[in-house]
């Protein structure tokens, strides 16, 4: 008489929780397939599926109660060892933070105004020139501030390639460039001219616009867009 075989690299590729969630999404698992990613292999004829349904017996099938079991208690189940229970827990642990972050609006960037006060804080108290990029989604909402180069008391360069690398990455629609003058002189320099220029050419060519160039100091700031520089 064949033994069936019901550990889970002898199932059709579809059944077994990695690949389902592959072709299927996350929302296709069963609870008990999803503490099978977690537990990662089954112990004797028991499949991490079968022992993911052992786990969730503990709290009767109710998620809310199984969040709240010991590390003890999960070590009861044959086959869960402290590793297992460790990554079980550490998931659980993941969750609950996730819960209590509240989600943020993110800003939207819809004057030169608005930027500044976004930035300034980067700039506060600088004894160097320091040189950063606002990152901009389709709505002109801030996804992220990046620090590209840090210069010293007259000047700092940046790489137009770096900086359109971490768009690109992160899926921007815009950017806005910003560096300080710890002089306090609010006029652009000519190299700041042209590295804004040789900017908004490589923008425009990978469809990224150069919205506006701040220039921020401890008295205010100097718009490249208001001024109609770009």
């Amino acid at each position: 008489m064949q033994v069936q075989k019901t550990t889970i690299p002898h199932w059709s590729e579809e059944d077994r929780p990695r690949e389902k969630m592959m072709l299927k999404g996350r929302n296709s698992l069963s609870d008990a397939e999803l503490l099978a990613i977690l537990i990662g292999t089954g112990s004797g004829n028991k499949s991490a599926v079968d022992l993911g349904r052992e786990i969730l017996l503990l709290a009767k099938g109710d998620l809310y109660e199984f969040g709240k079991l010991r590390l003890s208690q999960l070590c009861e189940v044959k086959g869960i060892g402290k590793s297992k229970a460790v990554s079980i827990l550490a998931a659980l642990e993941l969750g609950r933070r996730r819960k209590e972050i509240k989600v943020q609006k993110r800003p939207k960037i819809n004057s030169s105004e608005r930027a500044f006060k976004e930035l300034k804080p980067y700039f506060t108290d600088l004894s160097h020139e320091e040189f950063f990029v606002m990152y901009l989604n389709r709505a002109n909402e801030l996804m992220q501030v990046k620090q590209l180069s840090i210069g010293g008391i007259s000047g700092t360069y940046v790489d137009p390639k770096i900086i359109f690398k971490y768009g690109i990455d992160m899926g921007a629609s815009a950017i806005i460039l910003s560096h300080n003058h710890p002089s306090r002189n609010l006029k652009p320099s000519e190299s700041d001219q042209k590295l804004t220029k040789k900017i908004k050419q490589f923008g425009e060519l990978i469809e990224m616009p150069v919205l506006d160039h701040l220039i921020i100091t401890d008295n205010g700031y100097f718009s490249f867009s208001d001024q109609e520089l770009l």
